[in-house]
């Protein structure tokens, strides 16, 4: 497995409220990509809340097979949301600070299980073909889903930064988890949304399915088609290649 990361303020904001850390033990590798949000309100606070949560319990006590990863992500989830809720009480500078989060727990060589909340996004890149594997929990994504508003018109939506859930916003921060295979050759892509709304799927094909380069230069390549479209936003990219 080769795995590689890179994160970027962009070219429209003043910080980056994006991280992204991996932590492995033995031989499972936990891969971890969050978005702040609340502006000025400390969103990257929560990023880093939710990001040592999973990583320190999955270095202390973490799952050992897909079923238990399954409820593990739902738990440290929860215990992140609770901490950040706590912080947003306890100090005014940090009211109305949270985070999404998008997460894949490989187990083994052949199956990965993956966690999102928010509108940070998986992808997997098989044989050619890129097939997102979460669900944006966004306004613009229900009016998708109902019938509402054409993919196309969700990418130019002044309403598409409006998500309908995140950790530290309420109470119940329910996550979306499901388990995949994970072939020889496949590819994992988790991704901000500084990526997912500025760099179209065919230009993502084509950077990940360039043999001649290594994953850190595909991440680097995805960075860079977000800033030359503009780059709005942070944008962070992570990528892990089952070779």
């Amino acid at each position: 497995m080769k795995t590689a990361y890179q994160t970027d303020i962009g070219k429209q904001r003043s910080e980056n409220q994006d991280r992204v850390r991996v932590f492995q033990k033995d031989h499972n590798l936990l891969a971890v990509v969050t978005d702040g949000i609340g502006g000025n309100r400390s969103g990257d606070v929560a990023a880093t809340i939710a990001i040592n949560q999973l990583g320190h319990d999955f270095m202390t006590a973490g799952p050992e097979n897909s079923v238990e990863a399954e409820n593990w992500f739902q738990t440290q989830v929860l215990a992140a949301n609770t901490i950040i809720l706590k912080k947003s009480k306890e100090n005014d500078k940090y009211q109305g600070m949270g985070t999404t989060l998008v997460a894949a727990l490989f187990i083994g060589s052949q199956k990965v299980v993956v966690a999102n909340i928010g509108d940070s996004r998986g992808y997997i890149f098989h044989d050619g073909l890129l097939t997102q594997i979460t669900v944006d929990h966004s306004l613009v994504n229900e009016l998708v889903k109902s019938g509402d508003l054409s993919e196309d018109a969700a990418r130019l939506s002044p309403q598409k930064n409006i998500i309908t859930r995140a950790i530290g916003i309420s109470d119940d921060a329910k996550i979306d988890v499901h388990t995949f295979p994970f072939g020889k050759n496949d590819q994992l892509l988790l991704c901000s949304d500084g990526l997912s709304k500025m760099v179209s799927n065919d230009q993502i094909k084509s950077v990940l399915g360039n043999e001649t380069i290594s994953v850190g230069d595909k991440c680097r390549q995805l960075v860079d088609l977000a800033n030359q479209a503009g780059g709005p936003d942070n944008v962070t990219v992570l990528i892990s290649e089952n070779n």
